[in-house]
């Protein structure tokens, strides 16, 4: 008899440690709901992934089996399940956040464990520690052998069991995808037919649906990333002139979600500490005029429209376009000069799709203390909408003040009279910040504490 811990991957395709547990003995699947772990998910995620636990309970009993579920401290707990059900070993899929890492080692050293890789598709631990930009770590990963998907494990070599403990049922105020693997494989199935062969001319328009939307299945271990390669590597197999280009963006831009996953594991204080060095520590504000700009920020009423159009569809849909994701960053980090840890953490909240490694290193490359090769890189909120907004419908979906106001004026308004605003939009909000002296704060001060200034 074996144990599989099921923590970040709700499924039974695709599934590297559930695979190698079930291949030649019996396999009981548990999960432990381990109150101490599960703070560190916001509550939205939190209420998504419970929905996933519940449908992984009823394919088990589909199988003929069922997902054991407790709640307590994970070593406790599987230790003690290990004795009860005369299990020899306990395997599992290797989590990369320091608090999984923390409970991983702790159960290596009460029972027998065996850990897969299973999160990526290259383990951080075959690449090199540090790379000086993405472009020679996709060189090198690029470079390593990608495992097919894992099959599902056989009916009979499920351990046949059943268990009546029900899972929490969170309300949550933003409307949640379907939770399982089936509609996954769905949504991967609709993209790879009517997106990805446009997807590198049009996944920066705003106002299209043009991106894959495979983060919050991916990100909440609903489909396995061997299945995704595999299913995106056989459609460019098939691609031919323009859309094979754009199929070839797209699998490259799965390398980013590959190497933020490096990052935490070579770097255990990603989610805390700046990972560049600096000459002397950045002067972030924080004083109450800051606590104001914070809040501002949060609620979406900035006077920066596209700006305000991402953060109120983060807190409508706890989700938000990844082009609109790094001009809120940068505003928070370079106009407002904020410590990027706060609006990590709000995202940490609010995003049903958060990936501790992915949100956390890419505010600290958009913050520009992370593994971005520009000094300071600063997004013009300005500009970047003009070019990614033309028609200005993103902003118009979540800015509704401003809905009968011209394109052209919407883009401008940061740099509009007081008066012209309060003509084409009284219920909309004034700039927080000027949009020059915001940029050139924070070049002074980045520039400095790089001890360039």
């Amino acid at each position: 008899m074996r144990i599989f811990w099921h923590q970040r991957d709700p499924r039974l395709v695709d599934n590297r440690g559930l695979t190698a547990a079930a291949s030649d003995d019996t396999v009981l699947p548990v999960f432990v709901y381990d109150p101490e772990v599960l703070k560190y998910v916001g509550k939205r995620q939190r209420a998504l992934r419970f929905r996933a636990w519940r449908r992984l309970k009823q394919a088990y009993r589909e199988h003929g089996s069922d997902l054991v579920v407790r709640k307590g401290e994970t070593v406790d707990v599987l230790t003690d399940l290990a004795e009860e059900y005369g299990a020899d070993t306990i395997y599992h899929n290797r989590c990369y956040r320091p608090v999984r890492r923390n409970r991983a080692r702790a159960l290596a050293d009460r029972v027998p464990t065996e850990t897969l890789t299973d999160q990526v598709l290259v383990s951080p631990e075959r690449l090199d520690e540090r790379y000086p930009n993405h472009g020679q770590f996709y060189d090198d990963w690029g470079d390593q052998h990608k495992l097919p998907p894992a099959s599902a494990p056989e009916a009979d070599s499920l351990a046949a069991v059943s268990d009546g403990t029900t899972l929490p049922a969170p309300d949550v105020d933003v409307p949640l995808p379907e939770a399982s693997h089936e509609a996954a494989r769905d949504r991967l199935d609709a993209f790879l037919r009517d997106g990805i062969g446009s997807y590198d001319d049009d996944r920066d328009a705003l106002g299209e649906d043009a991106t894959s939307r495979m983060s919050v299945y991916l990100n909440n271990g609903l489909i396995g990333i061997r299945e995704v390669w595999r299913a995106v590597g056989d459609r460019l197999d098939a691609a031919t002139g323009g859309e094979h280009r754009n199929v070839e963006k797209y699998r490259y831009e799965l390398s980013w979600r590959e190497q933020m996953v490096h990052l935490l594991y070579h770097n255990p204080r990603l989610l805390s500490e700046n990972y560049k060095r600096f000459e002397r520590p950045i002067d972030w504000r924080e004083d109450e005029a800051a606590e104001r700009d914070l809040a501002a920020w949060k609620r979406g009423e900035t006077g920066y429209p596209l700006v305000d159009a991402g953060m109120r569809q983060l807190d409508r849909e706890g989700y938000m376009h990844n082009r609109t994701r790094q001009n809120v960053a940068s505003f928070l980090a370079k106009h407002l000069l904020i410590d990027w840890r706060e609006g990590a953490r709000h995202f940490t909240r609010q995003l049903i799709d958060h990936d501790p490694a992915v949100n956390y290193g890419s505010w600290q490359w958009t913050a520009s203390t992370g593994t971005d090769s520009v000094d300071v890189r600063i997004f013009d909120p300005v500009s970047q909408f003009e070019k990614y907004d033309d028609g200005g419908s993103y902003v118009r979906e979540y800015v509704p003040e401003l809905a009968d106001v011209p394109t052209g004026r919407i883009a401008a308004w940061p740099t509009l009279s007081h008066g012209e605003r309060e003509e084409l939009a009284p219920e909309y909000h004034h700039p927080i910040v000027d949009r020059n002296e915001g940029y050139e704060r924070a070049q002074r001060e980045f520039e400095a504490a790089l001890g360039k200034r």
